[in-house]
């Protein structure tokens, strides 16, 4: 089958608006996937949610990707890159998975909302992205509007909430790697192609933990509707990352950061309703400057793109 026709990756230019759209597709189903890893983690050990989820995912894209008529075949030249890639995602999802463990979703992911700021300072430093003062002002109040939402305590989670700290970095390098794969290589193979080399780095270290009995890591046989969790860790993971494979091919990182904000709008819907937190008065105030901060750069890209549109047609 022949390989669909799409433009060549060096070639691409920025694309904004599609890039926010897909972002905001990120944000409503990423939390899907915590809260059925919560979920499966009464049960099942972090590092065999970790490795599901990898499996899980590929076996998804694998026939999305025939499907759509692209080559299951990897270019060689790109596994180093790709390689990095599954190794970010995987400590990542570790991290959190440990975390959510024994803290609410929403909390932890609070934490996790230090990465932008990394974004931003990678992404000018390394891309050199421009990063304007009212981009930077905006991640400032998505970052204080996510404090009011969730109001994180150190002293209450002790030492765990270093692991969203981690979360927060691995995933930072995690999507500007992502950016820079998105310009040479399909979305859809990338997601293929991270899950089976995710999977197979994750494989042998749960083989090892079984012989080791190392008990966060060694895995145990799933019961009933453990398996359904295990299943929707991997399906939410597919959905959403595409997404945001396909986000970061249009639009530049630090463009992305402010928006990824509006993620613990759902995080913090979806935990009232799973889970029973149910948001206080400073929550929603916290919230509503998330979507103000999101809703300023979505509209503030807007106005720059009906402004290079409009440069373009009078020249």
């Amino acid at each position: 089958m022949s390989q669909p026709s799409t433009p060549a990756f060096a070639d691409l230019t920025d694309s904004v608006l599609p890039g926010i759209a897909l972002m905001l597709g990120f944000c409503i189903t990423a939390p899907l996937i915590d809260v059925a890893s919560k979920l499966a983690a009464v049960n099942i050990p972090v590092g065999q949610i970790t490795t599901a989820r990898f499996i899980v995912q590929g076996a998804i894209m694998a026939p999305v990707c025939l499907w759509l008529g692209y080559s299951l075949r990897l270019d060689m030249r790109l596994l180093g890159k790709l390689s990095l890639r599954a190794v970010l995602l995987i400590l990542s999802t570790y991290c959190f998975v440990a975390a959510i463990q024994v803290m609410p979703i929403a909390d932890a992911l609070a934490i996790v909302f230090v990465e932008p700021f990394i974004i931003l300072l990678i992404g000018k430093l390394v891309f050199a992205e421009q990063v304007g003062p009212r981009r930077i002002i905006a991640s400032i109040l998505g970052f204080g509007g996510s404090l009011l939402v969730i109001q994180p305590s150190f002293t209450a989670f002790g030492m765990v909430a270093l692991y969203p700290l981690g979360t927060a970095l691995f995933f930072a390098f995690y999507m500007l790697v992502t950016r820079s794969l998105s310009r040479r290589m399909h979305p859809v193979p990338m997601q293929l192609h991270t899950s089976i080399v995710a999977a197979l780095i994750c494989l042998p270290v749960m083989i090892v933990a079984e012989i080791g009995d190392i008990s966060p890591l060694d895995p145990v046989m799933p019961v009933g509707i453990d398996w359904l969790w295990l299943v929707a860790v991997g399906a939410a993971s597919a959905l959403s990352h595409l997404m945001m494979s396909y986000a970061l091919r249009y639009a530049p990182s630090s463009t992305l950061a402010p928006l990824h904000y509006l993620e613990i709008v759902t995080a913090v819907i979806l935990g009232y309703t799973v889970f029973g937190d149910l948001p206080n008065t400073l929550t929603f105030l916290g919230i509503g400057v998330i979507v103000g901060a999101g809703l300023y750069i979505f509209m503030r890209e807007r106005a720059l793109s009906h402004q290079t549109r409009g440069a373009k047609a009078t020249t």
